[in-house]
């Protein structure tokens, strides 16, 4: 059997229902060992007397009662408001299932079949009751509950320091049952607020209170807790009639920041669970108040704080303006993908030019939909190698332009990270324009290509010259005593062979003469007579020159000089002429069918240009970097040496110029003359 220790709800009375006087004593003699008051009836009328005069906690029902149906009993407790929470355990002889589920069905706890163990009664017994606890203790919870949910929906709409006593103290005064309540809130040293709730449950100001006291108390070591006052000499509230004070301190961060007070005429009125909500309600008052101050704090500054809100905007945006800015002013081509290959940023030299793209077209895009010029799997391993190994990827491309222009560009691939997860989170991708440094490298390697093949040429053209000679002196010394008839002898068709032979023979020699002659043009230092000239005569001279020589009437001319002066050149007015001589040539020659040659000259900075332009077949892309090259020509064999535009190189280098082309096939070729022009004291621009 049970002892008393194992019991719960101490004093706790059962009431036991049944028809047997013996099985009802034994019951009750049970019951009363483990600690219970126990009431005994033999009927349920009785059973229904009983419950409306005494306070039971549990009923102990057997089912086999005479006179009446126990389930019936059962249903009538569970119909009335005062009783349906009541606990009932139903005793029965029978252990059928359908049994079972009828007393369920009836509102029964339990059900035991007898005959039963004491043990098992009591412990059935001590379930129930602690159940019938749990359940009363959440009715309170839920009172609480209620209670705070009501107060921290007033206090979301109490900002001012006036509406926060004033919900404060209405609030508790109601959930509390107190004769008096009083809320205090000391915010700052020009604002304090309290409000009082009277008997009569109107609010009045802080007259009511003893503010002295109240702040006195507030200001010492003792406001960390709440205190129970008895005492009236040091009560908070100026009403004589109450016998008790609850004061809880509304703390926050450390500092009170105000009081909660509430008064009652009994001290029983003033139990666990009404200092459990003046409690609550002080945490949330304290928060409140918090809020209140701060809110206090905002509104005063908030003049000065959207000034600085706005300031602050503004730098933020014009640093973001100008990081912008200077982006687009770099000059790269630039763009920006994230892990999903999308674009999130495009810069403006990625607008401009030939393939250029709208940044607001392209953000948010996948950069393999708008770069579809590039072979797709070489775009993706690219990025995908920057991604995975977080190192620099760089290469070089080369790409023509619809008009024929060649651009060289570097590529490099840039991994970056925003966290430390030492993940890489995107991929900038920069393009550097790099076809002036590509042709720069292409002229450096050029001209010591060329001043090699010069040495050489130099060497080589001594050695030869003086077999030509005498070459050319022998064939002129044979035809000379072929023509005085020293020969006479021979017969006419092999005289005829030999006249030929020999004029093939000098004439071949004279040939070779003019290659080792421009060999040695080219290859010789021109340290030549500077002098100041006009660039236009020189023009105008060598257009002449070029009309008597050329008798094709087919190509026309046509020559173009600014009507004023151009700047002054210091050069070699001979070389120059046999430069614009050699590239007007090769126009002509590149006109077989006719067409137009034009030599233009301009002024433009420090430099004076001279264009020679033509209308003829064009030269192809892959020869373009050969056409300087000695020997190199794509003339037929025997109308040209192929020295013709390195020698022009040379001059023009030599007198600190430079010499470009572009061409097109099948449109035609200009090449562009850039010379420096000479100052007001006779040094150049350049």
């Amino acid at each position: 059997m049970s002892s008393p220790a194992s019991t719960a709800k101490e004093n706790a009375t059962l009431l036991i229902v049944y028809d047997e006087k013996e099985a009802r004593d034994r019951l009750r003699k049970i019951f009363e060992y483990a600690g219970y008051r126990a009431l005994t009836v033999s009927d349920a009328p009785s059973a229904l007397r009983v419950i409306h005069t005494e306070q039971c906690d549990l009923v102990v029902l057997d089912l086999e009662i005479h006179g009446a149906d126990a389930l019936a009993l059962c249903r009538l407790l569970r119909a009335q408001p005062a009783t349906k929470t009541l606990p009932v355990i139903a005793l029965s002889a029978s252990s059928d299932d359908s049994r079972k589920t009828d007393a369920f069905a009836a509102g029964v706890d339990d059900f035991i079949t007898k005959p039963s163990n004491p043990d098992e009664l009591v412990s059935r017994v001590i379930s129930q009751l602690r159940s019938s606890q749990r359940e009363w203790d959440l009715i309170g919870s839920n009172r609480e509950l209620r209670f705070l949910a009501d107060l921290g929906r007033g206090l979301l709409r109490a900002i001012e320091p006036e509406q926060l006593v004033s919900r404060v103290a209405g609030s508790t005064y109601e959930g509390t049952g107190a004769v008096l309540c009083a809320a205090f809130v000391n915010l700052s040293t020009d604002c304090e607020k309290g409000c009082v709730f009277d008997r009569e449950g109107s609010a009045e100001d802080i007259s009511l209170m003893h503010l002295d006291r109240l702040q006195s108390w507030l200001a010492s070591t003792g406001a960390a807790a709440p205190v129970l006052m008895t005492d009236k000499s040091s009560f908070f509230l100026r009403e004589e009639v109450h016998q008790v004070e609850y004061a809880v301190p509304l703390r926050f961060g450390g500092r009170a920041k105000g009081a909660l007070v509430v008064a009652f005429d009994r001290r029983e009125d003033l139990g666990e669970t009404e200092c459990r909500l003046v409690d609550a309600a002080a945490q949330q008052a304290a928060l409140a108040a918090h809020i209140s101050s701060l809110y206090q704090t905002a509104r005063e500054s908030s003049t000065t704080l959207a000034k600085e809100v706005d300031r602050r905007t503004a730098e933020a945006e014009a640093q973001r303006r100008f990081t912008e800015a200077i982006i687009d002013s770099l000059p790269l081509s630039l763009y920006v993908v994230d892990s999903d290959y999308r674009i999130v940023a495009w810069n403006r030299n990625r607008e401009l030019g030939e393939l250029g793209i709208p940044r607001g077209s392209v953000l948010g895009k996948n950069i393999f939909n708008v770069l579809t010029l590039q072979n797709r799997a070489m775009l993706s391993e690219e990025i995908a190698r920057v991604f995975e190994s977080g190192e620099i990827e760089r290469l070089e491309h080369e790409a023509t332009r619809s008009n024929g222009e060649t651009k060289h560009w570097l590529i490099s691939k840039i991994p970056m990270w925003i966290d430390d997860s030492g993940r890489v989170s995107h991929v900038i991708a920069v393009g550097e324009d790099i076809t002036t440094r590509v042709e720069a490298n292409r002229a450096v390697a050029r001209a010591e290509k060329l001043a090699a093949i010069g040495r050489l040429a130099a060497g080589v053209v001594h050695e030869i010259n003086n077999p030509l000679a005498t070459i050319s002196a022998c064939a002129e010394a044979l035809e000379s005593r072929l023509h005085e008839g020293a020969f006479s002898q021979i017969a006419s068709e092999a005289l005829n062979d030999l006249r030929d032979y020999l004029g093939l023979i000098r004439s071949e020699a004279f040939r070779c003469k003019s290659i080792t002659t421009g060999l040695l043009d080219f290859s010789r230092a021109r340290a030549s007579e500077h002098a100041l000239l006009d660039l236009s005569d020189v023009i105008n001279s060598a257009a002449r020159l070029l009309a008597h020589q050329q008798r094709n009437g087919k190509v026309k001319f046509q020559i173009q000089t600014p009507d004023e002066p151009l700047p002054p050149l210091s050069g070699d007015a001979g070389q120059l002429q046999q430069a614009i001589i050699a590239l007007a040539t090769n126009a002509v020659d590149a006109m077989p069918a006719g067409g137009i040659l034009t030599i233009s000259a301009r002024h433009e900075g420090g430099d004076v240009l001279v264009e020679v332009r033509d209308t003829g077949v064009g030269i192809a892309p892959e020869n373009i970097a050969k056409i300087y090259e000695p020997f190199f020509t794509t003339k037929e064999v025997g109308r040209g040496t192929g020295l013709g535009l390195a020698v022009c190189y040379g001059i023009l280098t030599e007198h600190g110029g430079s010499l470009d082309v572009q061409s097109t096939l099948g449109v035609g070729t200009t090449f562009t003359i850039t010379l420096p022009a000479v100052n007001k004291i006779g040094e150049s621009k350049a």
